[in-house]
């Protein structure tokens, strides 16, 4: 009998979840504060590169 292959995925990655290594509260906790910082220090990079771009802009279209 051939088995469908959806329910041997499932079956596969059942076996597979119950491998996982999951973190700890405290390493969740520090690696997530981890990431926020990377993103929020990101969009302060990027939000004063697009600042400082749109003042060029501006400056050059004024040059008239």
């Amino acid at each position: 009998m051939k088995s469908n292959a959806f329910i041997t995925y499932l079956r596969e990655s059942y076996e597979e979840f119950k491998r996982v290594t999951w973190p700890t509260r405290n390493q969740a906790i520090r690696l997530s504060g981890i990431v926020l910082s990377f993103v929020l220090a990101s969009a302060v990079i990027i939000a004063v590169l697009d600042y400082g771009f749109n003042m060029g802009y501006q400056y050059l279209l004024n040059l008239r």
